[in-house]
């Protein structure tokens, strides 16, 4: 949910202001590769498309995804993903379990406390075993490096930039804040380049390989 929605007409602005705040080369080349993307989410084929890259890249990264219907109060559950979510959605949880350790990947939205799409919230409340300046920071990460992640697999970045609110504090601490959290993202190396897709079943990129002696270090 946007904070505070700018209108199409004053958005322009917006990003100048906020690419102008940016300190470092690094932070600048992110921002550009995802004000480079859609601002609107993708629909029907071009959406499925995305949900099945972002599978892949949760496989990918050790995963296990729920079987296509199956009832999930959680869209991680402490053992699987949920699948049948957006693929932004599904590159935030994949985010989420890089960062969390492995005593928290088998807690119910890895300890965090509910999200905005688990349904059964006392349950996850009663999972949560960070502090909310903990999970806040977290928070933080996992959502800048899903956005990374979707720019670099061509998906529609700048409408999640805009919707966890990176633009939030604009005249203020925004463009600073946004340097910090990319100085860390830096730091652990997960800004590398994504495995390269490969075609998958009725021509849907579902399949992450990496190139010949270039392992992910992400």
């Amino acid at each position: 949910m946007i904070l505070t929605p700018i209108g199409l007409d004053a958005l322009a602005g917006a990003l100048d202001r906020f690419g102008a705040g940016l300190r470092d080369t690094v932070s600048c080349c992110i921002f550009a590769q995802i004000r480079a993307t859609p601002l609107n989410r993708a629909e029907g084929t071009e959406a499925e498309e995305h949900r099945q890259a972002a599978l892949a890249l949760a496989r990918d990264r050790g995963m296990a995804v729920h079987p296509q219907g199956a009832t999930c109060l959680f869209n991680w559950d402490g053992a699987a993903l949920n699948g049948e979510t957006e693929a932004y959605v599904i590159l935030h949880e994949i985010a989420h379990f890089v960062f969390a350790p492995p005593e928290r990947r088998g807690l119910v939205d890895f300890g965090l406390g509910p999200g905005p799409d688990t349904i059964d919230r006392e349950t996850a409340e009663r999972a949560a075993v960070l502090s909310p300046l903990a999970r806040d920071q977290e928070e933080a990460l996992a959502s800048l490096l899903g956005i990374v992640w979707e720019a670099k697999l061509h998906q529609p970045a700048l409408a999640s930039f805009l919707d966890q609110n990176w633009l939030e504090g604009l005249e203020r601490s925004a463009a600073s804040h946004f340097c910090d959290v990319v100085a860390v993202l830096r730091r652990r190396e997960l800004l590398g380049p994504l495995p390269r897709l490969a075609p998958g079943v009725n021509g849907i990129s579902a399949i992450l390989v990496h190139p010949p002696n270039k392992p992910d270090k992400g």
